[in-house]
């Protein structure tokens, strides 16, 4: 076994939720092939206020239950740069208006909201993984879906903005932009350790290999993360071999809706919860961890018998926040389907009532969200930080209440209450989604971060 002991260089650290704020042009578009709940929504009215209400909701739950909460603020949409870069002339409307009649696909892209689920903004490598003491960040490309890898340039520059002391982070650009290194971020990322502070065992799982023709994939929906790079960010962060996982999710259950692996699974210092099915080898997993880590790990293993992937889809219980509380016991943040989904309800009964450090449980309502495709773990990026390294970062993204105040008066004021498909197409919308994030970077007191914004 290698010896994973205490590092005295992080004593101190503590995992940090970084939220994705819900945009005021929140809307569905079912833009994202194979996960079940966009394709379903599609085209629904959305309700911007309702979704980013939702999200301080959750993330309040999580500062009252004393962790560290703090924000990413939405990318800008919708996203006239990539219009205007294709071709589009004209007027802001006449763009959009174009757009939607001579490639809706276009459209619906520039508008996408999906940069609030920060899972998958980036893979984050703590201090005390790394060889060179530094905290490690590589931002996803998420080239498996076109809308989704326009989140990427920005996305680099929020993380610049807010980690940007060299001699505690490195930032690393995103991978090639090539299917062969298709990556999607923390989503299909884990870790375990003792504590926080402790170095760690990361598990990066994939489903396809960039480059191997004969390969077991899935036969409808794409495998989007692969081998190569995953393999790739391991070698960036300068992870040890011994320190290091990589693991195939099983292709039979991608095809059945979990396009990510926090769909099916979740780690959480010494937790491993996780579907029977969610990967292509489970016992080999499992041994393959226990070989490499010298501290006891709780298997929590939920058996198809007792949840099917079916049902563990449509509640989203694996996308829970599992979360160590400042007492040193565990809670479970679950979207409000587990309650509403008997089989989902009875297994997390079933988990608090067995001996394992999971002893509370929260329910969390974020619909607008789930019916996007992201559940609470969806909305948020883990970064462990030590003392030195959370004072490197901008006070102004970290969430107090009255800064929870101030965002929830800012939503207040200028998102709308449902948006329609024709409401994409309205001038005033543009107006009031510039005015709103131009207030929101003096909240946060980010600067001039959109390409609206004069310096």
């Amino acid at each position: 076994m290698s010896e994973m002991k205490k590092d005295n260089r992080t004593q101190n650290s503590i995992e940090v939720n970084f939220d994705g704020l819900v945009g005021p042009t929140h809307h569905y578009a079912g833009l994202a092939f194979g996960n079940m709940a966009s394709l379903k929504y599609a085209f629904q009215d959305s309700h911007p206020k309702a979704a980013a209400l939702q999200g301080l909701d959750k993330m309040q739950l999580l500062m009252q239950l004393g962790l560290t909460q703090a924000i990413l603020p939405p990318h800008e949409r919708p996203n006239l740069t990539l219009l205007r870069n294709l071709g589009f002339e004209g007027s802001d409307i006449h763009i959009l208006t174009q757009a939607k009649k001579n490639a809706s696909a276009l459209f619906y892209a520039c508008y996408s909201s999906s940069s609030m689920w920060t899972a998958n903004a980036a893979t984050i490598s703590p201090s005390c993984d790394s060889r060179d003491g530094r905290l490690h960040i590589t931002p996803a490309n998420l080239v498996s879906h076109f809308h989704r890898s326009l989140e990427t340039e920005m996305t680099y520059h929020l993380l610049k903005r807010l980690f940007n002391d060299d001699t505690k982070f490195m930032l690393h650009p995103p991978l090639p932009s090539h299917l062969a290194f298709a990556d999607e971020g923390a989503a299909n990322h884990n870790r375990l350790c003792i504590q926080y502070s402790d170095p760690g065992l990361e598990i990066f799982v994939y489903g396809r290999s960039g480059f191997e023709i004969n390969q077991n994939k899935p036969n409808l929906y794409p495998a989007r993360q692969t081998l190569e790079a995953s393999q790739a960010v391991a070698r960036r962060h300068q992870l040890k071999t011994s320190a290091c996982l990589f693991v195939k999710q099983n292709p039979r259950v991608i095809d059945k809706g979990v396009f990510h692996n926090d769909v099916i699974s979740v780690m959480n210092e010494n937790v491993f919860l996780s579907h029977e099915l969610a990967f292509e080898s489970a016992d080999e997993l499992y041994q393959a961890i226990q070989e490499k880590v010298a501290f006891p790990i709780y298997f929590l293993t939920i058996q198809e018998k007792d949840l099917s992937v079916k049902d563990a889809v449509e509640s989203y219980l694996f996308n829970s926040q599992l979360v160590t509380l400042p007492n040193g016991s565990m809670a479970l943040i679950a979207p409000v389907e587990c309650r509403e989904i008997p089989s989902a309800f009875k297994v997390l009964h079933k988990i608090l009532e067995e001996d394992n450090p999971i002893q509370h449980l929260h329910f969390v309502d974020c619909r607008e969200s789930m019916r996007n495709g992201g559940g609470p773990a969806c909305l948020r990026l883990r970064v462990v930080l030590t003392e030195a390294e959370q004072k490197a970062v901008p006070t102004e993204v970290f969430l107090n209440e009255k800064r929870c105040q101030e965002l929830r008066d800012w939503v207040e004021h200028f998102y709308r209450d449902r948006i329609t498909g024709e409401d994409l197409l309205d001038p005033l919308l543009i107006e009031e989604s510039h005015a709103a994030l131009d207030a929101l970077t003096k909240i946060l007191n980010l600067g001039s971060i959109y390409s609206f914004q004069t310096s």
